[in-house]
C-alpha cells in the first residue's frame, strides 16, 4: 500500500512538468533568424512590435498565403511595410537561415521577391534539423526588396511565412 501512495505522489508531482514540455514544444515552429526576419527585428527589439516579440517562430497559416503574417490576424503588423523594418545588404546571392523550434516534415521551402520565386529547395519529406540554411540567387534584384520566404509542411495542411528586408546589390 505505501508504495502506491508513492508511485501516485510522485506520478501527481511529475504531471505538471510535463504538461509544461509538452505545451511549450507544441506552440513552436520556426523562423529566418538571419538574416534577420521580420519577426526576428521584433523579437530583438529592433522594431518595437505587439505580441510576436514572444513568439517569431509561431507565423503559422494555411498554405498558398503570400503575406509575411501568414494571414494571422494577430501578427498583422509583419506585413506592414512602414514600421522601419531594417535592411540587411547582400550581394546577388544571399543565405537565409532558418531556426526550428518543432520540426515537421518538409516539403519545401519558397523565396518570393514580389510576385516572382527566386528560390526553392525541396525539403525531400524529411525533418530538418535545429537550423537550415539556404543560398538564394537574387539576380536581377537590386535596391530594397522585401523577400517572402515559405516554410511548407509536408505533415499538415500549414506553412510558415517570414519576411526579410534586404538591400541587393
Amino acid at each position: 500500500m505505501k508504495k502506491k501512495i508513492i508511485a501516485a505522489a510522485s506520478g501527481a508531482a511529475l504531471a505538471p512538468a510535463f504538461v509544461v514540455v509538452l505545451a511549450g514544444t507544441a506552440s513552436a515552429h520556426g523562423y529566418i533568424n538571419s538574416p534577420p526576419s521580420r519577426q526576428a527585428q521584433c523579437a530583438q527589439g529592433t522594431v518595437q512590435c505587439g505580441s510576436i516579440k514572444y513568439e517569431p517562430q509561431s507565423v503559422e497559416g494555411p498554405k498558398g498565403l503570400r503575406s509575411c503574417h501568414g494571414g494571422n490576424s494577430a501578427f498583422a503588423e509583419l506585413s506592414d511595410d512602414s514600421k522601419g523594418w531594417r535592411a540587411t545588404s547582400v550581394g546577388t546571392s544571399a543565405s537565409f537561415t532558418w531556426t526550428f523550434t518543432a520540426a515537421h516534415r518538409t516539403s519545401n521551402w519558397e523565396y518570393y521577391i514580389g510576385g516572382t520565386r527566386v528560390g526553392v529547395v525541396s525539403g525531400n519529406n524529411a525533418q530538418p534539423p535545429r537550423n537550415v540554411t539556404h543560398n538564394i540567387n537574387l539576380g536581377g534584384f537590386t535596391g530594397r526588396q522585401k523577400l517572402l520566404a515559405i516554410w511548407n509542411i509536408a505533415d499538415t495542411s500549414n506553412a510558415f511565412y517570414a519576411c526579410v528586408d534586404l538591400q541587393v546589390g
